[in-house]
């Protein structure tokens, strides 16, 4: 028997949570992302609004006229992390090589543990039964010889489904399936794939290896493996995270400067936080910003040495801004700040660098009072502008971000 590998997902991940806690949603329309008079994207839309055509990735305007009467939720991130945090630890209970993909999938490695539980297919069943029972969602499991496999299968069994296929079976049941179901196919390689007559996964695979490297290059290797089933790559913890970044999409446009800056302070705190809780410092400071004709510009700086400083980020951020605004007239629809070059903390302070040491110990202090008290409970005067514009709860500010507040 070869490898076993299953791929996990939890159907409609947003919706369902929010169904946990709002039973009076199950059945309806939901989506969850933001409200309908508002700027951003659909983060989750239930099965019974996709049946009107709304997916992940549409614009709220969007989906509001194709289903009116769908309900609109705002979100909130930190209740969907706390959710998935559990559906890993289930997972984890049956197989050690587990690889978690986002928040709401995941893959695991489930050779050789079959005779533990019956079947790989018994141990599946098992699977989402504990999803089920302690988180009151369903998940779609798929499962095969490989990642590719596995998912594809787990994404034909939506909603609440198990199908498995049985080793030697792979190019079989891919091959009748749209080239645009094989992951890494995304809509432009499906349209340039169209134009070659290609319309199946079976007629990718049967496509000449060199014709598919004359129109996707070094890809085209991957593309054509995947068609035909073969996928070696090994399930793995991820890595270490090699960046840490916020951003949010404003409601409405705005050249407003205290705003602005108010902002990008809170989102640099945010990152800081973050860098802390994970023992980091960043050697770079990165700002994005998105114009109000879409038009989005990246600007980078490194620091003279690695920190987890909320005041070196917010410093470095708003040069960068400053710098960019004086350049560009247009308002600003998104703004976002990052960092990367992620070191250990290794800096020996310097007895004679009071600055930097009481900066380290007020750092910690803060990080103190918001784990006990919540994320607002203290502040700068700069972001103190911003709680009569958002709403707020334990974990901060409710930001419009493209993935929902963090």
């Amino acid at each position: 028997m070869g490898r076993r590998i299953m791929h996990i997902d939890l159907d409609a991940f947003f919706v369902a949570v929010e169904q946990v806690d709002n039973p009076q949603l199950k059945g309806k329309p939901v989506v969850v992302g933001g409200k309908p008079d508002q700027r951003g994207v659909v983060a989750s839309a239930s099965y019974e609004a996709r049946k009107f055509g709304l997916h992940a990735g549409m614009p709220l305007s969007t989906a509001v006229r194709l289903c009116p009467q769908a309900i609109f939720i705002e979100g909130n991130y930190a209740k969907y992390r706390d959710a998935s945090h559990k559906f890993i630890a289930i997972l984890a209970d049956f197989s050690p090589d587990l690889e978690p993909m986002g928040l709401d999938e995941a893959y695991l490695d489930v050779t050789g543990f079959g005779s533990l539980h019956g079947s790989i297919h018994q141990m599946a069943v098992k699977i989402k039964q504990r999803i089920r029972d302690e988180l009151g969602i369903t998940a779609s499991v798929g499962i095969a010889s490989s990642k590719v496999v596995a998912k594809v299968a787990a994404e034909k069994s939506k909603p609440d489904g198990l199908l498995e296929v049985a080793e030697g079976a792979e190019r079989a049941f891919l091959a009748p399936l749209p080239a645009g179901d094989l992951p890494g196919v995304g809509k432009k390689a499906e349209k340039v794939l169209g134009g070659l007559g290609m319309r199946t996964i079976g007629q990718v695979a049967a496509l000449p290896l060199p014709t598919l490297k004359s129109y996707f290059g070094a890809f085209a290797g991957t593309i054509h493996s995947f068609a035909n089933g073969i996928d070696d790559r090994k399930v793995e913890p991820p890595g270490a995270a090699k960046s840490i970044s916020r951003e949010t999409t404003f409601g409405m446009d705005t050249r407003d400067r205290a705003f602005l800056n108010g902002t990008l302070r809170y989102l640099s705190e945010r990152v800081g936080s973050e860098l802390r809780r994970q023992s980091k410092q960043a050697r770079c400071v990165t700002l994005k910003l998105r114009y109000a004709d879409f038009t989005t510009i990246t600007r980078q700086q490194t620091l003279p040495q690695p920190s987890d400083a909320d005041q070196a980020i917010f410093t470095t951020g708003l040069q960068l801004l400053r710098k960019a605004l004086a350049l560009e007239r247009q308002a600003v629809r998104l703004i976002g700040i990052g960092v990367t070059n992620l070191t250990e903390p290794g800096r020996q302070l310097s007895m004679m660098d009071a600055t930097g040491l009481r900066q380290e110990k007020l750092n910690k202090a803060i990080d103190r009072i918001r784990e006990k008290y919540g994320f607002t409970a203290i502040q700068t005067g700069q972001t103190l502008l911003l709680k009569d514009l958002f709403p707020t709860d334990r974990d901060g500010y409710t930001l419009g971000t493209p993935s929902l507040s963090r």
